[in-house]
């Protein structure tokens, strides 16, 4: 197999007791299935990590970038959730990318097999219970061990995959950019 670098992120915040405010599609409509402002800071901070070289080796720019299939853009407070989607938006316009949102929620086994076919890099952003419960146990992993919970407050961790040219699986790493104020530093269900 070919080398792949695997990055999965949560969406940004949304509407919710932890952040309260309405959700906003980028037209600035209201909409329950949208970030909240501290979402689309978030967006803006992801797009600085991953799209510029300031970082270092930990978060390369993606080659291509996966989000969920989102709700229709026109018709605010239905679902599905379009924040997947808005949180990868800004990073996409600015390398240029056009994000693969072909694969909704229940479609991981799917998603997942076409990810470990690619080479490169690839980021995947998604809901955090999917991303626990359907997304990583189909990714093979020879070295580390990725999180079994995601709390529903963390909207702040990378989850990277590395796999080598010639190997079948992966290495995991859990990593914490802390690049808004209140980030944590701490492995995910602990």
């Amino acid at each position: 197999m070919d080398a792949l670098t695997l990055f999965i992120i949560r969406h940004a915040e949304k509407p919710g007791d932890e952040w309260p405010g309405q959700g906003l599609m980028p037209n600035e409509v209201s909409d329950t299935e949208s970030l909240v402002l501290r979402g689309w800071q978030r967006a803006g901070a992801w797009t600085a990590l991953f799209g510029t070289k300031l970082t270092g080796g930990d978060y390369a720019k993606p080659d291509v970038i996966y989000a969920a299939t989102p709700g229709a853009n026109n018709f605010p407070n239905q679902g599905p959730s379009r924040r997947p989607a808005e949180t990868i938006s800004v990073l996409a316009a600015r390398l240029k990318l056009t994000p693969n949102e072909g694969f909704g929620k229940g479609a991981e086994q799917a998603l997942v097999t076409e990810l470990l076919t690619l080479t490169g890099v690839a980021l995947v952003c998604w809901e955090h219970k999917a991303i626990i419960s359907d997304i990583l146990p189909l990714i093979p992993v020879s070295k580390g061990s990725p999180p079994a919970k995601w709390e529903g407050s963390r909207f702040d961790v990378v989850l990277r995959f590395d796999r080598a040219k010639g190997d079948d699986k992966f290495a995991f790493t859990e990593l914490f950019p802390k690049l808004l104020p209140g980030d944590s530093d701490k492995p995910l269900g602990s």
